[in-house]
């Protein structure tokens, strides 16, 4: 079944003064699918999240909500549900009041009330904490507390707008391993912002990527990442190696290759490097490098290379096979399979 529009955004463009925030960003986000703004700091991420909300006005262009313009409409009328980077939890109230505040300016009855907030604070597992206000929670359960408080009024669309930026690598990861049940779970359209690489690949059905206030690129987090459409895209997702083409040697840095179609008509060659391999006899592609130096790092030991014409690459390497490392200094071919690599 084909997916249902649920917004869209036609050429939107946003000025603070004479500063272009956004320029021109056009994207349809599906009903109950999770999307992804990512970007580094200043891309204007964030400032589209605000755009969506109604916190803020459009410059130029439009924003539907279900075929409808909402691009006048007031945050409240969109009645998006908004989960904010510093949680913005009512210090005073206690985690049951905090998540029953948007259902009380919605006039519900005390009984919906009281089934919902019980309802949310078992959702996201705080049992037992109803009665503590924020300033006696976790980050973790604090962050908790804001989806739920989010969550409450059923919202068609969640804004999240870097939420778990605050918090340590392992709860960090427990979080987002929440927030991918509760969108399977609820199947509410998110929107989330974030400028972990990892995080969008991992959480998303579709990442669009920003810098400077233009989409660089959307698509599925397997199609940004493996099929970057240009230099910065491919730079910002992960490690890469970008090599310059040697036109007049039909290959790279000297050495004759098989190139990925059309490479003739860019400048240079990308592959990844957990898609390099140290060549073995038969390997087709081989290009000559020098191990400059290596990382040990766990499970994969990282190699820092050099190829003939100064150009520098890397390649990861599993430690469990037994083979050793080569030490710096030594004198190699690395390979890689064509279909791996990509022209730009």
């Amino acid at each position: 079944m084909a997916s249902t529009t649920q917004i869209e955004a036609r050429s939107v463009g946003k000025k603070f003064g004479k500063f272009h925030a956004l320029r021109d960003i056009s994207l349809e986000i599906a009903e109950g699918e999770f999307l992804s703004l990512l970007g580094p700091s200043g891309s204007g991420k964030t400032t589209f999240l605000t755009l969506l909300g109604g916190y803020e006005d459009v410059t130029s262009g439009a924003l539907l909500l279900e075929g409808q313009d909402m691009t006048g409409w007031s945050a409240n009328q969109r009645g998006f549900g908004m989960v904010f980077q510093g949680y913005a939890l009512f210090p005073h109230l206690t985690v049951a009041e905090n998540i029953a505040f948007p259902l009380k300016v919605q006039k519900r009855g005390k009984a919906q009330i009281a089934d919902r907030v019980a309802q949310m604070i078992d959702m996201v597992g705080l049992s037992g904490h109803e009665n503590k206000r924020p300033r006696a929670l976790s980050g973790g359960q604090q962050q908790r507390v804001a989806l739920a408080r989010a969550l409450a009024y059923e919202p068609t669309v969640l804004l999240l707008d870097e939420p778990f930026s605050a918090l340590d690598k392992n709860l960090r990861g427990q979080m987002q391993e929440e927030l991918r049940r509760l969108h399977r779970d609820l199947g509410t359209t998110f929107v989330f912002v974030t400028h972990d690489q990892e995080e969008a690949l991992a959480l998303s059905s579709r990442v669009a990527i920003f810098n400077h206030g233009e989409m660089q690129q959307l698509g599925t987090p397997e199609e940004v990442y493996e099929r970057p459409a240009n230099r910065f895209t491919a730079e910002f997702l992960g490690d890469i190696n970008i090599l310059s083409l040697d036109p007049a040697a039909g290959g790279i840095a000297g050495t004759r290759l098989d190139l990925p179609p059309n490479a003739d008509a860019f400048r240079h060659v990308a592959i990844r490097p957990e898609h390099m391999r140290l060549a073995e006899e038969g390997d087709g592609n081989q290009l000559p490098a020098r191990v400059c130096d290596s990382v040990y790092l766990g499970s994969k030991s990282r190699l820092l290379l050099e190829t003939r014409a100064g150009e520098e690459l890397m390649l990861y390497l599993d430690n469990g096979t037994g083979v050793p490392t080569p030490a710096p200094g030594t004198d190699l071919s690395i390979a890689w399979d064509t279909g791996d690599s990509f022209a730009l």
